[in-house]
């Protein structure tokens, strides 16, 4: 052994000193394969896959489990309650995502302002709701919604003024873009106040020195700023938005307006646990994580192309 360290020869303890790293990472890359990598698989296999019904479906071998190539894609991308679907999300999206991020914005501006008292109080009083589940917050809602049990519809009447039914119609959108801005407003407004708060103070003192407003300094030089952060946000919020479920879910057994496939994700739930065809309900699912990447890189692309030429120029 001694010859061996002479002459440059690995020293035993060398290879434990190299796979440590590798250790570390073993129980995260286990957990990655067994909870995310796997299912993923899962899904693609039963995806193209489908049952074949001999006879009349009775006794043992009339139900087969068969290859069904790309048949369940092409089923899925002609479904008009899929198309129904999306779009109906779309326009969910269409009021969620501007308004959850605008007053996320107005909100970490004014809690960055140096006027602004209790500030701590008021950071975790709008950061508070994020933490309630969804099902929870959407049965809180949908009861505040119904006429019979809502304090809202209540002193609306007392008032003598119209109540409004927001589980029907058009208001119906309204409803459950109010749930959403409720619980993600305070997650998106603690990014964007976090981001604000590590702006050197160097750069306010040069903007008070030239008689920059506060108004001046939050459209000038805020913003600008915490452009990345409103990017990270509006980011999460579109895959949020794709991927609604609990809210229409929750509020489905007081509403007539809200259809069994009103989102993507409750037609997938359809087709696996109501029809019990996994295999459809495998191939849309996969159909929605493609459109969702796809649309989030080509977002991030976009938003990346336009920045590198903001700097060239």
């Amino acid at each position: 052994m001694a010859t061996d360290l002479r002459r440059g020869g690995p020293r035993p303890g060398r290879w434990r000193v190299r796979g440590a790293p590798y250790a570390f990472l073993l129980p995260a890359v286990a957990l990655f394969a067994l909870f995310f990598a796997l299912p993923i698989g899962y899904a693609l296999y039963l995806s193209l896959r489908k049952v074949e019904v001999k006879g009349l479906g009775l006794g043992s071998g009339a139900r087969q489990e068969v290859w069904a190539g790309l048949s369940n894609y092409t089923a899925a991308l002609s479904d008009s309650e899929l198309l129904s679907s999306a779009l109906r999300v779309l326009g969910y999206g269409a009021i969620v995502v501007p308004s959850m991020l605008g007053l996320a914005l107005v909100l970490a501006l004014m809690l960055d302002a140096e006027r602004t008292r209790l500030g701590g109080f008021s950071r975790l009083a709008i950061f508070l709701p994020y933490a309630v589940p969804g099902v929870i917050a959407a049965l809180m809602w949908g009861f505040l919604y119904l006429p019979d049990v809502s304090p809202f519809h209540y002193l609306l009447d007392r008032a003598g003024l119209p109540a409004p039914d927001l589980l029907d119609g058009g208001p119906l959108y309204v409803a459950l873009a109010n749930i959403a801005l409720w619980g993600g407003t305070g997650f998106n407004m603690i990014v964007i106040y976090t981001s604000l708060r590590s702006i050197p103070v160097e750069i306010y003192e040069a903007a008070r020195l030239d008689g920059a407003s506060q108004l001046q300094t939050a459209l000038r030089i805020k913003i600008p700023i915490v452009a990345p952060s409103l990017v990270l946000t509006f980011f999460f919020s579109i895959i949020a938005t794709l991927q609604v479920f609990s809210e229409p879910t929750t509020l489905k057994p007081l509403t007539n307006s809200l259809s069994t496939t009103w989102s993507p994700l409750m037609k997938v739930y359809q087709d696996a646990f109501v029809k019990n065809d996994i295999y459809s309900a495998a191939a849309t699912s996969v159909v929605i994580a493609v459109i969702t990447l796809v649309l989030s890189f080509g977002f991030l692309k976009t938003v990346g192309s336009r920045s590198n030429r903001g700097e060239t120029q």
